[in-house]
């Protein structure tokens, strides 16, 4: 799989709610300004570190990538993978430490 930021359609969180370009637009600051201090907190790992531990587990093309709150705290990452077969699958992973937590199909 080719992994390069520059192709790969990163979307650090899902704008829900907003109905206007400015609302989105604000939500989209904020969730960008949230994800930056997490990975400079160490928080998170860098995105590049997350995509090669995906494809480890799903290979195919990177599709979308989420930084989500965790429901036992924490974050995770979940990144939308297309197969070679067609399948749209997401592998959640640990956000702090890359470990694997499940695929959804």
């Amino acid at each position: 799989m080719r992994v390069e930021l520059s192709r790969a359609l990163i979307i650090v969180a899902v704008v829900t709610g907003a109905n206007c370009p400015v609302q989105a637009r604000e939500h989209h600051n904020r969730d960008s300004e949230f994800a930056r201090g997490a990975l400079q907190r160490g928080e998170v790992l860098p995105v590049e570190r997350v995509l090669a531990l995906a494809h480890q587990q799903v290979p195919g093309d990177v599709i979308g990538v989420r930084l989500e709150p965790h429901r036992g705290g924490g974050l995770t990452y979940e990144i939308r993978v297309l197969t070679p077969s067609g399948q749209i699958r997401e592998v959640v992973l640990d956000a702090r430490t890359g470990g694997f937590l499940k695929i959804e199909e």
